[in-house]
């Protein structure tokens, strides 16, 4: 294999300031964590709903905004590795200790499969969408077999809202990526 393949797949293939925006971007996703999984918790806690399910729309679009910015594979992977080693190391409420790394990858490892796929129609609308529904429902399934356990009824009402709040973050992030396009901070392609 030639020096300029391992490049290409090695951290050498991220930039200085891919780096900038992984690290800003996870940063950004584990502070929304922090803030709406408490609120969310309070409104869907008397209903039955599953608040961690559905808070994680809001926060799993961060891994989508964030392969949209640097638009590289791996990206996603790297942002749910740096918030898995932040939440580890300075505990959160949103820290599960070491099953954190498993929590955190599942929807880094989902995401970039799916854009394996996709390609670069990965930061379309229907990318982002598609990315962030797999991101949520990743996530849910993971913390379900780490944690909780949940019998097959409520662990598919968890799995189903995981898809709807992931998917609308999606669109949230497509939004913000269509914005920043608009004011050529990040290119089209």
């Amino acid at each position: 294999m030639s020096s300029r393949a391992t490049a290409r797949f090695g951290l050498e293939y991220f930039t200085l300031i891919d780096y900038v925006t992984i690290a800003a971007v996870a940063a950004l996703g584990i502070a929304v964590k922090t803030i709406i999984t408490p609120l969310v918790q309070i409104v869907s806690g008397p209903l039955f709903i599953p608040g961690g399910a559905i808070a994680g729309g809001f926060y799993m679009l961060f891994l989508i905004l964030g392969f949209g910015i640097v638009k590289k594979p791996g990206t996603a992977l790297l942002i749910a590795l740096v918030q898995a080693l932040v939440v580890f190391i300075a505990p959160t409420p949103a820290s599960h200790g070491l099953a954190s790394f498993i929590t955190y990858l599942a929807p880094g490892l989902a995401v970039e499969a799916l854009y394996l796929i996709l390609r670069s129609a990965s930061w379309s609308l229907l990318g982002c969408f598609l990315g962030g529904m797999i991101a949520n429902i990743a996530g849910t399934f993971a913390v379900n077999m780490v944690l909780f356990r949940l019998p097959l009824i409520p662990l598919l009402l968890s799995l189903c809202s995981a898809a709807l709040s992931g998917a609308l973050g999606g669109w949230i992030a497509s939004m913000i990526l269509v914005r920043l396009q608009d004011l050529k901070i990040i290119s089209e392609s």
